[in-house]
């Protein structure tokens, strides 16, 4: 896998264009807006790069097999992507929360989800060698989907709700593939073992 793939994958898994009306109900009305989501943004990376540097070893401590993190990061992307296309009617964003929030539930779970963690796991167990085209890829897809978080406000004006939801939803048929073929890759991997 080169960077360019891993990028694509990793910024699709990452979603940024769903997450915009969850980071603006959350933000609408703090003065802080912008520096609370750059702590957010970074938290969220730290996180992914433990992943994605040290998660293969907790998965071995907890003794748990390559094909099991494919499938079960398969099952748990085509999950978020039925509900990035059947969204259901309350979301991380509908509850009230008093103060700024801090970690959760910006950066974990809706940046740094199971579905991205699985994937960072599966991507390393599966390429261990590229550990650094990994890295490089996931700044990449993180850039890109913190550069779309940022400028959340003027996209929905732009685009409508309906333009964010039509996105959402094109985004969610994508992941939907990719969850398949992951799920597909798994199980041909246990079965020829």
């Amino acid at each position: 896998m080169d960077i360019t793939s891993a990028a694509i994958l990793l910024f699709l898994i990452l979603d940024p264009l769903g997450n915009i009306p969850i980071f603006l109900s959350y933000l609408e009305k703090s003065q802080k807006r912008y520096r609370i989501l750059a702590r957010e943004l970074i938290l969220a990376l730290g996180i992914l790069y433990l992943f994605l540097y040290f998660g293969k070893e907790f998965l071995d401590a907890l003794h748990l097999r390559q094909e099991a993190v494919a499938i079960s990061g398969a099952i748990i992307l085509f999950i978020i992507a039925l509900r990035m296309i059947f969204p259901s009617s309350k979301q991380y964003g509908d509850e009230e929360i008093e103060g700024d929030p801090l970690l959760v539930p910006l950066a974990i779970p809706l940046v740094a989800g199971p579905s991205i963690m699985a994937t960072l796991i599966m991507l390393v167990s599966q390429h261990p060698e590229k550990k650094t085209e990994l890295a490089i890829a996931l700044f990449i897809a993180w850039f890109a989907s913190a550069v779309i978080l940022f400028s959340a406000t003027a996209m929905q004006s732009y685009l409508g709700k309906r333009g964010m939801i039509a996105i959402e939803r094109l985004m969610g048929m994508v992941l939907i593939a990719i969850a398949v073929q992951m799920l597909l890759d798994g199980l041909k991997s246990f079965l020829t073992q």
